[in-house]
């Protein structure tokens, strides 16, 4: 039997990550009674992992329009609510409190200690600091509703009873920290439209076999194009950075990051994957510097020269590949046909994708409250005029680079300074 509790909040936010603590904080800083219920033992368990325990804070990006453009079809909605905390205003947030910031590749931002603990600790400090109550290990069973409002939270351990309530559980990867997206499935119940989750940010998976030899090897600087046989030269994308191979498949910050667009063409099909290792160099140059090689080496084994042309590791799936005994082979007996073969795969090392590791291995997972039924001016329901919304609850799609957690520092900010 579910009991009543006796006391009363103003606010009561659920969920205690990066944008729940956020909300709660800035409710508390303002003179608000806050309540912060959160299912696992302590608050921030998600945010002391992320960025493989570096916590990748923001993107330092100056520019505002640059900025949005990275939360897509998002972006038009967002406007408002970065323009009451924005990128800046996270950075003098954190060296306010003592946390220095420092940017690295792509504009990434990290605490200068690289500890996302240290992160962690800072937005705790900022919630008991501010005389939020936290109610731990606490599992949120749902809203309470009479006469179409909301007027409390059902748990485990009892009816929490407050004037409004921030929804802050987060999406449905790392599901190892309690991030489970139950928060989202509540919402269809009050009449919101709710996007599906799915493996957003994540790696992918490649059908050839001689790939899992690859494992461990990185490609840097390389350019990879994504199509489909149905959709030919209109739905292929090409994107330049860094691939990582894994024993299934591919990763890498440029796979992760171009999943969500390949995730669309696997729709309709198996996505055929191309290699480009000489982004910057056209067909016939590069067929003439591999030619100079050659004629430089005429009586050396392929082994001896392979490293001269062929990215380091690379040299095994070469082989195989392109059927060449690189052990006995000599140079001069490459015929000119086997020579456009190794240039052909130099530029277009086949692979076919046939789909992504989901939800378990995803960074973050899309899907949630539609943007049209919020006012982001200040983050509250349209539907529900005690609701407001934070972070991964939100249906917005991002790439990796410090934007997930700068969506959480903004909407938590701006739900804060409303509710």
């Amino acid at each position: 039997m579910i009991m009543s509790t006796r006391q009363h909040y103003d606010v009561i936010v659920i969920g205690g990550g990066p944008s729940g603590m956020m909300a709660a904080g800035r409710a508390a800083e303002r003179g608000r009674r806050v309540l912060l219920i959160e299912k696992n033992k302590d608050v921030g368990k998600k945010l002391s992992i992320t960025g493989g325990g570096r916590c990748n804070i923001f993107n330092a990006e100056e520019d505002k329009q640059k900025l949005l453009s990275n939360y897509g079809d998002a972006a038009k909605f967002l406007h408002s609510t970065f323009a009451q905390h924005g990128m800046r205003d996270s950075w003098d947030f954190f060296e306010g409190r003592g946390l220095s910031v420092v940017v690295e590749a792509r504009k990434r931002a990290f605490p200068e200690s690289q500890k996302a603990s240290d992160v962690t600790r800072i937005m705790k400090q900022y919630v008991t600091s501010n005389n939020v109550e936290l109610k731990t290990d606490t599992r949120v069973l749902g809203f309470k509703i009479e006469n179409g409002k909301i007027i409390g939270v059902e748990t485990n351990s009892g009816l929490y009873v407050g004037d409004a309530y921030v929804l802050a559980t987060g999406g449905s990867s790392y599901k190892e920290t309690g991030s489970t997206g139950e928060g989202v499935s509540w919402l269809s119940k009050l009449g919101h439209t709710v996007h599906k989750a799915n493996p957003n940010i994540v790696p992918l998976i490649v059908q050839e076999e001689w790939v899992k030899a690859l494992s461990g090897t990185t490609l840097s600087f390389m350019k990879i194009t994504f199509g489909t046989n149905r959709t030919k030269d209109q739905g292929r994308f090409s994107r330049v950075g860094k691939i990582l191979f894994t024993h299934f498949g591919i990763s890498g910050p440029l796979i992760l990051n171009s999943a969500h667009d390949v995730k669309k063409l696997l729709e309709e099909d198996n996505v055929m994957a191309s290699i480009d290792m000489y982004p910057d160099t056209e067909v016939d140059t590069l067929r003439n510097r591999v030619l100079e090689i050659f004629n430089q080496n005429k009586n050396k084994t392929l082994k001896n020269i392979i490293k001269e042309f062929v990215p380091a590791g690379m040299d095994g799936a070469f082989a195989k590949q392109l059927s060449l005994d690189l052990q006995e082979m000599k140079v001069h007996s490459v015929s000119k046909k086997e020579r456009y073969m190794i240039v052909d795969f130099l530029k277009a090392m086949p692979l076919t994708i046939i789909g992504t590791m989901g939800m378990d291995w995803a960074v973050i997972s899309d899907g949630g409250v539609d943007l049209k039924d919020i006012d982001t001016k200040t983050m509250r329901s349209k539907l529900h005029s005690n609701l407001y919304f934070t972070g991964d609850v939100l249906n917005i799609n991002r790439p990796s680079g410090g934007y997930s957690l700068q969506l959480c520092w903004t909407t938590g900010y701006v739900a804060g300074s409303h509710v």
